[in-house]
């Protein structure tokens, strides 16, 4: 990048005097860059020693924006009157000699997304999210918003940290403000206008069933829809109905912690985040919200438990919801409570598709596999085959026979910045029970050969993390390197590399990949399930394929397996033969 294609940024306090000193301390033509073409802004106060308030804007003219916010906006939101009277209010002003319309929007909705990643960003304040189609300088955005961030970070390295910081975040990946594909905007577009009609001509209750596998863009399309509900909410052409009676349900943990935080972190105030069985409590068919928004709705209850009184989430949540959106994966069952048929998976396809509300997301988006890789792992979970690994330049699959070795080298990849978050799994194959109180002294390991490591959400957290644990995932947490995940810890989540360790349930027996549920300890997968007709019957040999596709899953660019059973682990070593 020439010296003439560098961006400008200056930083100011944010004043009327501030304008002044741009003019003051910026030199010849960088001025008129700043002042005179569009730019990017960004106003932000330290509130505390990790604790910012943050707005991220883009205009054609600095001062004019500027002086509407310091004189006009405060009048009309809280935001803007807390940033205007504080003296700590700091803005950055960035130009860029490429910048045009279309680039500032786009380079504007990228710092949202960034910034909704970084831990010591509390509110984040904008009310639209500007993804851009086809336009001239297009090409050029991501680079140009990586040398911006690079110069942030020289600013002040606790607001913009490194990009891989950022990229790590549970937060960032599930952000309201990723670029969507054509396939995810074209969903979010059809459920928009769907909800928009119900609510408007009180047509009766309707479910939207968005069907797709691990890794096409289910999440980020429930996390947008979840943003712009608020925002229609606030825009004035939408006052004929009301749009701030709506939720958000996940029956995940960590999920809901995520969840969570991006409501706080954004200000989003009409959709409430909840688990299904709280939501189900304290509703009732009379009074029925507007939207229901359920990710990962393969976990719905499909049964009663102690905490739940009813026969079916899924049915109660549609009898006090107006518009159901349900994003679903049948091979991502985990429990005998959640158990589903392929018949009544077929019949709400079949409800949802009679109304026109039938949506599949084909793309695969988290792992930078090609397709016949893809393909290998299908036939491994899916098929029970072991077929020949095909050569994948752009990602790294890798078969051990130590898991000593495994760890070794997922602990390598998870110190190296350009290689990001990895952590090590396994199959529910060794005994563990959280206890209520918390992390308890005495861990629950996982066991094979030489290596033993703790079983996940035992270990203490981290001294330079203490005070943060509600806001991170598992895997996120800094001690996680030392524990082993499961799927109730990761499902839903990426990685960057994932050593999976396949346990004793799952062996090679006559030329298939067999699953064994006496060897696993999953106590929710094994047990007999009763289904409609009051029939008893094991369902373990789906729910444990479904576990194994989950852990296979997790790796966005690589994915390393050590197999317990000697048969398997020798069928894996001579398909990985080159």
């Amino acid at each position: 990048m020439t010296k003439a294609e560098r961006p400008v940024i200056t930083e100011t306090e944010f004043s009327q005097r501030g304008l002044t000193d741009i003019k003051k301390n910026v030199r010849g033509s960088q001025v008129e860059l700043l002042l005179e073409y569009p730019t990017v802004y960004i106003v932000y106060n330290q509130e505390g020693s990790h604790d910012y308030q943050v707005y991220v804007g883009e205009t054609n003219d600095i001062e004019r924006r500027t002086r509407q916010h310091l004189e006009d906006d405060v009048w009309k939101r809280t935001d803007w009157k807390y940033l205007a009277e504080s003296t700590e209010s700091q803005m950055l002003v960035i130009g860029h000699p490429h910048f045009n319309k279309s680039l500032t929007l786009d380079i504007e909705n990228q710092m949202m997304l960034y910034l909704s990643g970084v831990e010591d960003v509390k509110k984040l304040n904008n009310r639209r999210e500007n993804q851009q189609n086809k336009y001239y300088t297009a090409n050029e955005k991501d680079r140009i918003f990586s040398t911006i961030w690079q110069k942030l970070h020289e600013f002040n390295a606790d607001l913009f940290p490194t990009e891989k910081i950022v990229r790590d975040s549970s937060l960032f990946k599930a952000s309201p403000f990723h670029t969507l594909t054509d396939e995810q905007t074209n969903a979010r577009e059809l459920i928009l206008r769907r909800i928009t009609m119900v609510l408007h001509t009180q047509q009766g209750h309707q479910l939207i069933w968005v069907k797709g596998e691990a890794g096409s863009g289910k999440t980020v399309l429930l996390s947008t829809l979840f943003y712009q509900l608020d925002q229609l909410g606030k825009d004035l052409n939408y006052t004929d109905f009301n749009m701030a009676n709506n939720y958000l349900l996940v029956n995940h943990d960590e999920q809901v912690k995520v969840y969570k935080n991006i409501a706080e972190k954004l200000g989003l105030e009409s959709t409430k985040v909840s688990k299904p069985t709280t939501f189900i409590t304290h509703h009732s068919p009379q009074e029925s919200v507007d939207v229901v928004l359920i990710d990962e709705a393969h976990l719905l209850w499909t049964q009663g438990k102690q905490s739940y009184r009813g026969h079916n989430q899924l049915q109660d949540i549609l009898e006090r919801a107006k518009v159901v959106v349900a994003v679903f994966d049948q091979h991502q069952i985990l429990k005998t409570e959640e158990y589903i048929t392929s018949e009544n998976i077929n019949k709400l396809e079949h409800q949802a598709e009679q109304q026109g509300n039938l949506i599949e997301l084909k793309n695969q988006l988290r792992m930078n596999a090609n397709e016949k890789t893809r393909e290998w792992l299908y036939n491994l979970t899916e098929q029970r085959i072991v077929s020949k690994i095909p050569t994948d330049l752009n990602y790294d699959l890798r078969i051990f026979e130590d898991p000593v070795a495994m760890y070794e080298a997922i602990k390598t990849k998870a110190k190296n910045e350009d290689h990001g978050l990895s952590r090590m799994l396994a199959t529910f194959d060794w005994p563990f029970k959280r206890k209520k109180n918390g992390r308890s002294k005495g861990c629950y390991m996982v066991t094979v050969g030489k290596l033993s490591l703790p079983w996940n959400l035992q270990l203490p957290l981290a001294e330079d993390q203490k005070g943060q644990s509600k806001h991170l995932a598992w895997a996120e947490q800094h001690q996680t390197i030392g524990e082993v995940g499961s799927t109730y810890t990761v499902q839903g989540f990426d990685l960057n590399y994932s050593g999976v360790i396949i346990g004793p349930s799952v062996k090679y027996r006559n030329g298939k990949v067999i699953f064994d549920p006496t060897a696993s300890q999953n106590r929710n997968a094994i047990r007999k399930r009763t289904l409609d007709n009051d029939q008893r019957v094991y369902v373990s040999d789906e729910l444990l394929s479904n576990e194994l596709n989950v852990l296979l899953t997790r790796g966005v660019n690589g994915l390393y397996i050590y197999a317990v059973d000697d048969e398997l682990r020798r069928v894996l070593r001579d398909a990985n033969k080159k």
